[in-house]
């Protein structure tokens, strides 16, 4: 017969181990997760491994034990429990609690005494344990009948010892042990031993003697006169380390058997609760999984879902949605295919979610059938104005929906831009994810109905993202700023950025030659060929044959990345052309080989604009990325010459905010000095430069307003002395100095970034102009680099993210005037600061005064905003 089996946990050392193995894992409010991470992780597989009866818990209390009392230097000089895992301590309880497993803790005793007395409870009654630890003193507990589990290497990887593998490895049984502990003492408790006795002749005597008490007795026969020495001495100490080292195994506790039984029935729905509040997703896919997926099945029960097969079908359900005596809201799901090429964009499927009932319209089957009458039918439901529509990722939607001509009215809600908005710094959006975190629901990824169960869970994610959206006072963020810029995004989508295919190929020789060229010139200096792309080929000959010095090593040879370069480019001639070469070879992948890619039908790259990817809430943009073309070498500028006006009758034009960062930086540090700097259209780098080198303003030179300009948005990104004097290839002192006179000029400046990281540590979070909320966990960190960069992003965001704010309101604006006068000009692309313009050259004039007169008064701020607006024949040609 098969024994029962008890599993008890040493809480405090698995805890300990996991908050030391792991990195530091946050929550978005701030709540530390990776010592409760690596504990549950760890107690989900041993339950799987050894599928235990009963389950015990055992803590330390913080009172002092009976050992504290007899020996007052018990652990003393141990480290403070950092706060960082102490307060992870209460939450673990909490999940125990969850999972119906027993705790013991008592005032007086180690959770080591509960350990020892709840095995010897097990042994007694015919059970099997396993102790689970992370301290090795457990081991002196092992029998035939219980099993020390030893984690190692963090928390994934362990060893297995009762009393026969135990004496196998260590040639003393689990009881001699503590005798060895005695003799050698354990630094980490404090406990004295015999000095002068370390590991290894402490298990030599044991192994030969078996006891403290019997290698006193036979003092005589030992070698060492040292040795003898100590042992006389340090006898009582000896004897007194064994007793401090023993487990007790008798504490006073009450144990009813019925009370630690392994139980199925917990409370799953609150584990569940608690998981996704800590964004333990795999956790969440352990439990249900070994649940056999609850949620999965409950919703699959729930969802009442009608496949619409003929357009007589679906009219019928446009006449149902449409008729105005209904109020109730349309939810909209959908699935894309071909995402990244717009031409061949389309939605496979859509769903409807209307009165509690999922609706699953194949769009592209009735695209094919009779496209007329589909988008005739389609048209009456998104035009309708007196029909609310939810959405979820409406740009894509408004994209697709436009290339059909079909227009959108009365969008009430865009789940995905709320959820972004709620935490600009999650991975990812998708619904099931969303669903895990937000409705502790887990929807099963893999599932072929997902799209089904995920538009069912639309109308519960809208109503607790409607009401965080109102108590964080985003209202006007989401409602006023991001929903319209969406159909302004598809719209620039859907007109795209034309390409000179000449050019291009031109373009594309000129960087083959260059590439070709650099590459001979590194070879002539190394005076032989070898692979530059080869970080260990590049490493020998720098570092063997040219001897440079080595900066950094790694595993496989010498480090050759950008940092080391940096470090050596004044060292050797070859070092600027290696960067050279690298920045060449990189541009030519990634924007010669990649717009020729992902040219389009029409000749056009119509690139994909994401709303919900950086946390500062700037755009970014793919296939291609064109926020990001390199123009430090001339070669990466040239990349603007192929983009050229839509049509022949046009020209490019680009309007720019000047400055706008520091614009921001003067308005929110509300800096009289800053302020009216710029409202006196001073050269802002050439005053500071001023100000910082003591010089009139006749007598400034370029370098020091190449300085003064370093400074400036330094500060704004939270430069330190080191950072600055790094930069500028200055001493740290004069770096200092430097920061210390501008801050003497612009004392408010310094007060605002003392004031919001103050507040990001109370609050937890920074907001921007428009409310726009970013957490920041980091600024509570123990570990100082990382509240350091946790202190950058707390100045810096929300002025990044104010001035990202700025210029989405100003496309809304531009955009809007635009329809207005009813002109064909449009906007066809952003870039950070700038907006891209296609203009008809019948318009300019009209055109440059719209943009001048919406960007510059965009926003009432205390400073003026300015912009830089140019026009040429391509990209290129308007910087």
């Amino acid at each position: 017969m098969t024994k029962k089996r008890l599993l008890i946990l040493d809480c405090n050392s698995l805890l300990n181990r996991a908050f030391y193995a792991l990195p530091d894992l946050t929550t978005p409010e701030g709540i530390h997760t990776n010592a409760i991470y690596g504990f549950m992780n760890m107690l989900l597989k041993m339950k799987e491994e050894i599928k235990p009866d009963y389950i015990a818990a055992t803590f330390d209390k913080k009172a002092p034990t009976f050992r504290h009392n007899e020996y007052k230097d018990y652990k003393a000089g141990r480290k403070k429990m950092p706060s960082e895992l102490s307060e992870q301590f209460p939450i673990v309880k909490e999940l125990l609690g969850y999972l119906a497993i027993n705790i013991f803790e008592i005032d007086g005793f180690e959770a080591d005494d509960l350990i020892g007395t709840l095995s010897v409870f097990a042994e007694k009654e015919g059970i099997e344990s396993y102790i689970v630890t992370g301290d090795k003193d457990a081991l002196q507990l092992a029998t035939d009948n219980v099993k020390v589990v030893i984690t190692k290497k963090g928390i994934t990887e362990k060893d297995i010892y009762d009393k026969e593998s135990f004496i196998k490895e260590f040639e003393v049984t689990p009881k001699e042990f503590i005798d060895v502990k005695g003799l050698m003492g354990d630094s980490s408790d404090n406990i004295p031993g015999v000095p002068g006795i370390g590991k290894k002749t402490a298990f030599k005597l044991i192994r030969e003697y078996k006891s403290i008490e019997k290698v006193l007795e036979n003092i005589d026969n030992l070698r060492g006169k040292k040795l003898k020495e100590n042992l006389i001495e340090y006898r009582e100490q000896a004897i007194f380390s064994k007793k401090l080292a023993t487990i007790m195994c008798n504490v006073p506790i009450e144990i009813d058997i019925e009370d630690i039984k392994s139980k199925e029935d917990y409370d799953l729905d609150k584990v569940r609760e608690l998981f996704m509040k800590l964004q333990f997703k795999s956790l969440i896919n352990k439990i249900d999984k070994s649940n056999g997926n609850k949620d999965g099945k409950e919703l699959k029960e729930k969802i009442n879902n009608i496949k619409i097969d003929s357009l007589d079908e679906l009219k019928k359900l446009k006449d149902k949605i449409t008729d105005e005596s209904n109020k109730n809201n349309l939810f909209i799901y959908f699935q894309i295919s071909n995402q990244n090429i717009f031409s061949k964009k389309t939605i496979e499927n859509m769903y409807f979610n209307y009165e509690s009932k999922i609706y699953e319209v194949p769009y592209s089957k009735f695209l094919q059938e009779d496209k007329v009458k589909f988008i005739e039918i389609l048209k009456s439901i998104f035009e309708n104005k007196h029909v609310s529509k939810i959405s979820y990722d409406t740009k894509n939607l408004y994209t697709i929906l436009n290339k059909a001509g079909i227009g959108f009215k009365n969008l009430l809600f865009d789940i995905k831009l709320g959820a972004y908005l709620i935490n600009p710094v999650r991975k990812e959006y998708e619904i099931y994810s969303l669903c895990q975190e937000y409705l502790f629901k887990n929807i099963d990824k893999d599932d072929e109905n997902i799209n089904i169960e995920e538009c069912y869970m639309l109308p519960k994610l809208y109503e607790i993202f409607d009401k965080k959206i109102k108590e964080y006072d985003m209202e006007y963020l989401l409602h006023k700023v991001e929903e319209p810029l969406a159909n302004i995004l598809a719209m620039m989508e859907t007109e795209g950025f034309k390409v000179h295919r000449d050019k291009l190929l031109q373009l594309e020789e000129k960087f083959k030659k260059e590439i070709e060229s650099t590459k001979k010139y590194i070879y002539s200096l190394s005076e032989e060929e070898f692979n530059i792309n080869s970080p260990k080929q590049l490493g020998k000959i720098l570092f063997e044959k040219l001897d440079l010095p080595v900066i950094k090593r790694t595993k496989t040879g010498y480090s050759t990345n950008a940092e080391v370069l940096d470090k050596l480019k004044d060292k050797h001639p070859i070092i600027n052309k290696i960067t050279y070469y690298r920045q060449l070879t990189k541009i030519y992948s990634t924007y010669i080989e990649g717009i020729k890619a992902v040219i389009d039908e029409d000749g056009k790259i119509h690139s994909n604009f994401n709303q919900t990817v950086t946390a500062t809430g700037r755009l970014s943009s793919t296939e291609p990325n064109l926020q990001n073309i390199p123009i430090k070498y001339e070669l990466g500028r040239e990349i603007r010459k192929i983009f050229i006006p839509n049509e022949k009758d046009s020209v490019i034009l680009s309007a720019d905010y000047s400055q706008i960062e520091l614009r921001v930086l003067a308005h929110i540090g509300d800096d009289k000095n800053l302020i009216d700097a710029f409202n006196e259209h001073d050269d802002i780098h050439t005053k500071t430069a001023s100000e910082v080198f003591k010089v009139p303003l006749g007598e400034v030179t370029s370098l020091m307003r190449s300085n003064a300009k370093a400074v400036n948005f330094g500060i704004v990104y939270g430069i330190g002395d080191f950072s600055l004097s790094q930069d500028l290839n200055i001493s740290r002192k004069e770096a200092k100095q430097y920061i210390d006179a501008y801050f003497d000029r612009y004392p408010n400046v310094k007060q605002y970034i003392d004031d919001i990281i103050n507040k990001a540590k109370e609050d937890g979070y920074v907001e921007t102009i428009f409310k726009r909320r970013r957490y920041l966990p980091e600024v509570k960190a123990s570990n100082k680099i990382v509240r350091a960069a946790g202190e950058r992003l707390a100045m810096n965001t929300p002025i990044q993210g104010s001035a990202a704010d700025i210029i989405k309101l100003a496309m809304i604006k531009v955009y809007n005037k635009l329809k207005e006068e009813k002109l064909k000009s449009t906007i066809i692309l952003q870039v950070h600061d700038e907006l891209i313009l296609n203009v008809y050259k019948n318009e300019l004039e009209k055109v440059e005064n719209i943009v001048k007169n919406e960007m510059e008064k965009v926003l009432d701020l205390k400073v003026l905003l300015e912009i830089d607006m140019h026009v040429g024949e391509n990209w290129y040609e308007t910087k």
